[in-house]
């Protein structure tokens, strides 16, 4: 069974229901956990990473590591599946479990000299139908979060979502103004849309960064059981049967295979992530796409490629419990992130492919300071 956080006693006391009235910094320099002391060196700051074994969690990780840094804080639930595998090649300073940072949290166990919170920890299942867990895990694991980095007077970064667009009746712009005209076709997205609209009704948006990441794919996905990015279960449908599936199309202004997303590979959401980690003053939601988006069919096709091999597509019937809610197209608006002077043109999906097919999935490596090019 799931273990969902505790409720927080910082999120019910006086200094969450002021939010921030109290920027006090308490002045121990160690974690206590288990009667065990983790001490920074020095005075440095560090960066902690939660969801650091997922998918984005682990690129970034390894990200940093490129640029030389190993003072991380890497928070995660590992479970039973093989995330872990994900940390094996990272660097970082301590690895401490989500459940037992939160309960730290509470306790008001240890001091953290922060540099930035970056909070990628969260249920990203978009079939989940556990409503309460998915409140507790996602939106107030979020607030707590939230709160923590701010009182520290860190960099606060956390993961929001495309899915909180719904079906793009509304568009899908990152201006603030707007987010109360969203709606979300599944729990997970609802959950994600809670937590943006705390931190706006909070007026915290002017300090911290809410980003909302696109369909993103590349290595380190590996865990992600149904969750897996089309790119990677189009390899393996390949590989195994020399052809690809898609769904059939029920909208008539789209043929089969003509559903459109906004693809991203998670080398370029992560340095879009990264970004805001130094640029202070850039702060709100902000989309995390190419602004450029691709037919399914362009995705099937770009595998193949990279696999030396001629398309055979397949088209099949969509299970009717997704009809009513699929997304027929999605497209990051940019324009805020470049204005906020991200300049990095991201990828194209031939190219990104091609290195996700050559250079890992068919060698089975994971993403590492390393290899990160």
């Amino acid at each position: 069974m799931r273990k969902s956080p505790k409720p927080s006693a910082l999120t019910r006391g006086p200094i969450y229901n002021s939010l921030l009235g109290s920027r006090g910094r308490r002045s121990r320099a160690v974690i206590l956990q288990n009667e065990k002391f983790f001490v920074f060196e020095g005075n440095r700051k560090m960066i902690i990473v939660t969801g650091a074994a997922g998918f984005i969690g682990s690129a970034l990780i390894a990200r940093l590591n490129k640029a030389g840094h190993t003072n991380i804080v890497a928070v995660d639930r590992l479970g039973s599946d093989e995330r872990w595998k994900n940390l094996v090649g990272l660097k970082f300073s301590d690895y401490l479990d989500a459940d037992d940072f939160a309960d730290m949290i509470d306790a008001e166990k240890f001091d953290l000299r922060i540099k930035a919170l970056i909070h990628l920890g969260a249920c990203s299942s978009t079939t989940e139908t556990d409503a309460e867990f998915l409140i507790k895990n996602n939106y107030e694991y979020s607030k707590k979060m939230a709160v923590l980095a701010i009182q520290a007077g860190g960099r606060f970064i956390y993961a929001s979502s495309a899915a909180t667009y719904g079906d793009g009746a509304n568009g899908f712009s990152d201006d603030e103004k707007g987010l109360w005209g969203l709606g979300p076709l599944n729990m997970y997205g609802y959950s994600k849309h809670l937590f943006d609209l705390w931190a706006k009704n909070n007026n915290l948006l002017n300090e911290i960064v809410g980003l909302k990441y696109f369909n993103v794919f590349g290595p380190n996905e590996y865990h992600k059981a149904e969750m897996r990015s089309f790119a990677m279960r189009a390899f393996e449908q390949i590989t195994e049967t020399g052809k690809v599936k898609l769904f059939k199309s029920y909208n008539p202004d789209y043929k089969d295979g003509g559903q459109i997303r906004d693809f991203i590979y998670v080398k370029d959401a992560v340095d879009m992530t990264l970004f805001f980690l130094e640029n202070k003053k850039a702060n709100g939601i902000f989309n995390i796409g190419t602004g450029k988006p691709r037919t399914w069919l362009d995705l099937a096709n770009a595998v193949f490629a990279a696999m030396n091999k001629q398309p055979d597509i397949e088209y099949i019937d969509m299970p009717g419990h997704l009809k009513s809610k699929y997304q027929y197209f999605t497209k990051a608006e940019t324009q805020k992130i470049q204005t906020a002077g991200y300049k990095k043109e991201p990828a194209s999906l031939e190219e990104t492919v091609k290195d996700y097919v050559q250079n890992y999935l068919a060698k089975g490596n994971y993403l590492t300071g390393e290899n990160f090019n």
